[in-house]
């Protein structure tokens, strides 16, 4: 008798099947309409995408334009035919605009795509495919602010440095200025000197996100954060007398110039910037704990940025030697850090610990000024609790009222940050920092300032956030009246 091929057992395995085949099938749906809408436009914009070369063939490039308007880059075509791409603040925004030839680069890159997609009037389109002309390119509004641009950038001088400011609850990034620079508009005459370095050091590098410093006092902030998690019974009753030099063992730190800052609590060692206090804190901390907290702030790993960036490190290990405890908490030794990611912990402090992403693109709008793409503030997350986000605060003010910050001393605001002097190379001057906020009550906006060999972050970098400050605050009261 033959046997049943429709037996039980062979149903069963048909059946199986089956369901395998639907769930693979439900899952590679579910992966399209999860790549269409989270991940299709990086692929689109990628620069390795050969689509978009195409799309210029059709489309004329769109603007780039300020958080009010302003064109800070723009396609002109000549009567031959000839496109040019015009910066007209020339070397204003060199960096966090960017520049479309020779590669691209700040906002021309992040909003490649969005420039050359054109979404006007379909009637529009009809008669200028029929009359073989191109169509206009979507504009992008940006985050950036014209005026704190020019203050920063003026600030800022002849020096090499960077200043990148944001506004902490939403992380729009409002400035961002590195120097040295160039003007875009001269890019292609420049290029060769520009590659080979002819023309300066480093003009084509972002400072603001690529530069990397040791951060100096700055890094204070996160020393004193691990001291108050790990003694958060009597962090208070912190006391270190300071002649200007600490010695320890074999190893001696100075103070800035060898100041003395006699008797100090916790708030007068941290408003004075009293490197032998927190090199004696430094060695009695969990240099686990340490390096957790730093890789907890975004040391060591991937930040949430949009454009390119280096990362920040902390090499700190657990049975380091006396001397790397000693630099590193002062923030010297193996740490380094950009100043964008500062600004970034510094912003977090200002709004209660949490973290927004820092954005540079607010919304697009096609040729009839209809607003199409809009980017909305996104949460980072948590660095740290909103008790801790408001005793750091509260110190960072207190280095502007009574400390190394009284540049920013003013009737019109309160300011809150940290001063640094990073050493980098023996027989050459400090780097200058200032990191800070304002409001110290109700922050607004964070900013971060670098400025190469500057020396004293209090003398050189604190004057630069103040200037940005003061046009901030001009500016919010315009508005209101």
């Amino acid at each position: 008798m033959k046997g049943n091929s429709n037996s039980p057992g062979s149903n069963g395995n048909i059946l199986i099947l089956t369901y395998l085949i639907s769930a693979v099938f439900v899952l590679l749906i579910g992966y399209l309409v999860w790549f269409i809408e989270a991940r299709s436009e990086n692929a689109l914009n990628n620069s390795y995408n050969a689509r978009l070369e195409h799309l210029s063939d059709k489309v004329i490039r769109g603007k780039i334009l300020s958080n009010d308007g302003r064109v800070l880059a723009q396609t002109l075509t000549g009567e031959d035919g000839t496109e040019t791409r015009i910066y007209p603040y020339g070397s204003l925004f060199c960096h966090a605009a960017g520049w479309s030839t020779r590669g691209k680069t700040g906002v021309e890159d992040l909003a490649n795509f969005y420039l050359l997609s054109s979404h006007d009037n379909l009637a529009e389109k009809v008669l200028r495919e029929l009359m073989d002309e191109k169509d206009p390119g979507d504009d992008v509004v940006t985050t950036l602010d014209v005026d704190l641009q020019q203050t920063a950038y003026d600030a800022l001088g002849d020096r090499k440095g960077a200043v990148v400011v944001m506004e902490v609850d939403t992380g729009k990034v409002l400035a961002m200025v590195s120097k040295p620079e160039f003007d875009t508009n001269q890019i292609n005459v420049l290029w060769d000197s520009l590659v080979s370095g002819d023309a300066g050091e480093g003009l084509l590098l972002n400072r603001a996100a690529q530069g990397v410093y040791p951060p100096g006092s700055t890094f204070k902030t996160l020393v004193l954060l691990e001291y108050i998690r790990e003694n958060p019974e009597d962090y208070k009753n912190f006391h270190f007398d300071c002649n200007g030099v600490y010695q320890y063992g074999e190893y001696t730190i100075r103070c800035y110039h060898s100041t003395v800052h006699g008797s100090q609590n916790l708030e007068q060692a941290f408003a004075n910037s009293c490197n032998g206090a927190f090199a004696s804190m430094g060695l009695e901390l969990n240099h686990a704990k340490m390096k957790s907290l730093a890789e907890e702030m975004l040391f060591n790993k991937e930040q949430p940025l949009s454009i390119p960036y280096s990362k920040s490190t902390f090499a700190l290990e657990d049975g380091a030697s006396d001397w790397e405890v000693l630099q590193t908490s002062i923030g010297q030794g193996g740490t380094q850090i950009t100043p964008v990611h500062n600004l970034m912990i510094t912003a977090a402090i200002a709004n209660e610990g949490n973290l927004m992403k820092p954005y540079f693109i607010d919304h697009v709008i096609n040729a009839s000024g209809e607003t199409g793409q809009e980017f909305l503030p996104e949460s980072w997350g948590s660095l740290m609790s909103g008790e801790e986000a408001g005793i750091l605060a509260g110190m960072m003010e207190l280095v502007v009222t009574d400390g190394t910050g009284s540049a920013l001393r003013t009737e019109a605001y309160r300011a809150a940050g940290k001063t640094g002097s990073a050493e980098f190379e023996t027989g050459k001057e400090s780097h200058a920092w200032f990191t800070g906020f304002a409001p110290a009550e109700d922050p607004k906006i964070a900013i971060s300032v670098v400025v190469e060999e500057g020396g004293s972050g209090g003398r050189e970098a604190a004057p630069i956030a103040r200037a940005v400050f003061d046009t901030y605050f001009v500016k919010q009261a315009q508005k209101e009246n």
